[in-house]
């Protein structure tokens, strides 16, 4: 099988992942705070946090803290903050695991929510960004939050996170972004842009376990806890005060964190940038050979978008009969649909059947990559070939 659809979640995982995960299961557990004899040596749990803070470029590694995924985390995020008559601002390129907790929060209103919107390459204005920063400072005493997506799974677009960063402490907001898509393939350096939140989910560039993630909050932001029970800490206090906070409650996923810990350290080890770059070579000639097959609509450029991940669509064709014409013909896997991001699709123009798309790692080869472009000219030529409109499945 070609594997095509990394950006859901990354296949094959390097084998030190395949290790950790494997050792973490055959080893005695380790338990966080609890385990006897932790105190000889950097726990897991530390170890990935450090790595996750160096990849990042988060100082307060101790500020990191675990989760299930990007959905768990910003769950807790926005069940944490006070949102009480807080402004939002957020963009159409969000992920579903953003969009649903916002529009679903007891405590805020539609009218409290503002969207920023795109281009059809997926690239949200920075004009229109600060309109509604001016627009809420002048309507509200509480400055509200942003919440960015830096890298769209449905285009590829990568947003300039220091620009957007410089606007937030312009106008005292708490920017908070969204790693998943971009965490371990493209260089993200959280402190430098001003992020105060970072959410990242494990189970795709970091090339860790699904069930795995984490969020960063910088000190002095206060979440208030949403899940209390057992931590191996200080098992007589029973009542928090209202500034202390534990977020790591009950027990760890200490195999997934394992897992975690060795993918993030395989990117440091084999360089972001190195990834990065052998990626956009990828990219490169799958746009460049897309662009040649005339039946093919294709979601942004090389030039502009700069993910490893891109959307089309094959004229004449539905986009789940192409993901189905792959895969049954060819053995090549992809996604199709609207990738969980329903509003950026009204941005771009793809209409309702959403998009074929398609999406590399660093364990991607040329040769497939040839493969999936072969069999797309294939795909296209029988589309071209087929005048009376006939079936093509």
């Amino acid at each position: 099988m070609i594997y095509l659809n990394n950006a859901a979640t990354t296949y094959p995982k390097p084998q030190c992942v395949l290790d950790a995960h494997a050792a973490a299961l055959s080893n005695p557990p380790s338990g966080q705070f609890r385990s006897s004899g932790s105190f000889l040596k950097e726990d897991i749990f530390t170890q990935c946090r450090n790595h996750l803070g160096e990849l990042l470029g988060i100082h307060e590694t101790e500020r990191i803290f675990f989760s299930s995924g990007a959905t768990d985390s910003f769950n807790k995020i926005l069940l944490g903050l006070d949102l009480q008559n807080c402004p939002v601002v957020t963009s159409v390129t969000e992920h579903n695991s953003i969009l649903r907790p916002l529009y679903n929060h007891t405590q805020l209103l539609d009218e409290q929510i503002s969207l920023v919107g795109c281009d059809t390459d997926g690239k949200i204005s920075l004009e229109e960004l600060e309109e509604i920063f001016i627009k809420n400072s002048e309507k509200n005493t509480n400055r509200g939050i942003c919440i960015i997506n830096h890298c769209s799974n449905v285009t590829g677009m990568v947003q300039d996170l220091d620009a957007i960063g410089i606007l937030c402490r312009k106008y005292g907001i708490q920017f908070i972004v969204d790693v998943s898509q971009s965490g371990g393939c493209i260089p993200v350096d959280a402190d430098r842009s001003g992020i105060d939140i970072l959410i990242m989910t494990g189970h795709k560039s970091l090339y860790g376990v699904q069930g795995t993630g984490a969020y960063y909050v910088r000190s002095g932001i206060r979440l208030k806890p949403i899940m209390y029970g057992g931590t191996g800490l200080d098992s007589t206090k029973l009542k928090y005060k209202a500034d202390e906070y534990e977020y790591e409650v009950g027990t760890q996923n200490a195999p997934g964190i394992a897992a975690l810990s060795s993918g993030v350290e395989y990117i440091l080890m084999r360089g972001v940038e190195k990834i990065a770059e052998k990626e956009r070579l990828l990219m490169k000639r799958i746009y460049d050979r897309l662009s040649e097959m005339k039946e093919i609509r294709i979601f942004g450029s090389y030039e502009t978008n700069h993910g490893p991940v891109m959307s089309f669509q094959v004229k004449g064709l539905n986009c789940s009969d192409v993901a189905y014409i792959l895969e049954t013909g060819y053995g090549i896997s992809v996604r199709t649909g609207l990738h969980c991001a329903p509003l950026i699709h009204r941005a771009i123009g793809s209409g309702a059947d959403g998009t074929v798309r398609v999406s590399v790692s660093d364990l991607t080869s040329m040769d497939e990559i040839e493969q999936f472009l072969k069999a797309m000219e294939e795909i296209t030529a029988s589309v071209s070939g087929n005048t009376r409109g006939e079936e093509v499945l």
